[in-house]
């Protein structure tokens, strides 16, 4: 097992760069897992560590963990009153310009983890900033419709921490994230597969900006944009 990036560290906060496919924490949805981010990084720096926020399973990027309950009760805190700035990049599908769209999202409910939630929960405030970065079209017939195939890089901005909320944000617009099995298309997700080698969600947090709990400083937590979401742009460039 390899050590996890370790991309800031202090008394208080650890931040990794997660890789896409490690879980979180231990989940009924994967029992049979047996690797978990939170207990990895407990071992690499030899004391628990405690989640102050989530990133899915196929999402690769920045995750905080605090060092003591009182800190991850100061963090959480901070990610419930909106107060934290998250940056992500994804590839999506189609050409999609830059906007915000402010799309309501009823609640998604896994039949073994949220079988005591409430299943007639309104939709709740879901806000999402987007902008593109870079456009390709590629000489695939992927969708029998077209002769080609279109591609957009975005750097996106969510101003709430919905389940899945970029994923399903994306999807409402029309423009699917890549690799996304759930709200995506099922298609372009195959050829991205099979002709660039890429078999992950290509979504990746790559930015973190919050006030120290303690210090009271601005922090800033940057990652690059993945080598796996710039492939097939740099590909269509040679």
């Amino acid at each position: 097992m390899s050590e996890l990036p370790i991309l800031l560290q202090d008394d208080y906060l650890v931040a990794i760069d997660k890789p896409s496919g490690l879980l979180v924490h231990r989940s009924w949805i994967a029992k049979q897992e047996t690797e978990f981010a939170l207990q990895q990084v407990r071992d690499q720096i030899g004391q628990h560590v405690y989640p102050v926020h989530r990133l899915d399973r196929p999402t690769s990027g920045i995750l905080l963990f605090a060092k003591d309950p009182d800190t991850a009760r100061l963090m959480t805190g901070q990610f419930t009153a909106r107060e934290v700035r998250k940056t992500y990049h994804a590839v999506v599908r189609g050409y999609l310009d830059s906007g915000t769209l402010d799309y309501p999202l009823k609640e998604e409910l896994d039949r073994i983890a949220d079988k005591q939630a409430d299943p007639d929960k309104l939709a709740q405030p879901a806000v999402t900033d987007y902008v593109c970065l870079q456009q390709i079209e590629l000489p695939f017939a992927v969708s029998k419709k077209h002769a080609t195939s279109r591609y957009s890089l975005m750097r996106l901005h969510p101003h709430t921490g919905r389940k899945h909320q970029l994923r399903r944000h994306m999807s409402h617009l029309r423009h699917p994230i890549i690799g996304d099995t759930n709200h995506g298309d099922g298609r372009h997700n195959r050829f991205f597969q099979q002709h660039f080698d890429l078999r992950r969600l290509l979504l990746a947090a790559t930015g973190l900006a919050f006030t120290h709990p303690h210090t009271k400083t601005a922090v800033q937590i940057e990652l690059p944009i993945p080598e796996e979401l710039l492939r097939p742009f740099e590909t269509a460039a040679d």
